[in-house]
């Protein structure tokens, strides 16, 4: 029992620690996997009939959710950003649907959307990530230089 604890005290300090080196596409990435990872444990949690940890995961991974529509730049490609964040909304409806109804299947559907964003995501390369962090670099110097 106290190793288990041990573990997972050291996981949350690990992502902790991630999360303050991270730059702004890891960040992304941290955020999916805790979404998936918060929905899996829900969906076990509904299996094993813990409906409070079910509550718990599932509020977690919406939040996580809106902490990735919050990130969205809506300057940069709209279109694109109205498209996720219309997944993003929809993601939740399905999580609360699942939440009361104890669906599984929904569970396992919004975790594959999950999972098709992010292996989209992974796959950006460092060129392009780059590319991308020195054009907000010289916007936002232009910004202080006006």
């Amino acid at each position: 029992m106290y190793a288990k604890k041990g573990i997972q005290a050291y996981k949350k300090d690990s992502i902790k620690s991630d999360l303050a080196s991270a730059d702004p596409h890891r960040v992304i990435q941290l955020l999916m996997h805790g979404a998936i990872e918060r929905l899996a444990l829900g969906k076990g949690c509904i299996e094993r009939a813990d409906w409070g940890g079910k509550g718990e995961a599932f509020t977690r991974a919406i939040e996580i959710i809106n902490a990735l529509r919050d990130a969205l730049d809506r300057d940069v490609n709209p279109e694109l950003v109205d498209n996720l964040d219309g997944l993003y909304d929809y993601m939740i409806v399905r999580i609360n649907e699942a939440s009361v109804s104890k669906d599984c299947a929904v569970i396992d559907q919004v975790i594959g959307l999950l999972l098709q964003i992010k292996g989209a995501w992974d796959q950006i390369s460092e060129a392009s990530k780059q590319e991308a962090y020195n054009s907000e670099s010289q916007e936002r110097a232009g910004a202080i230089n006006a």
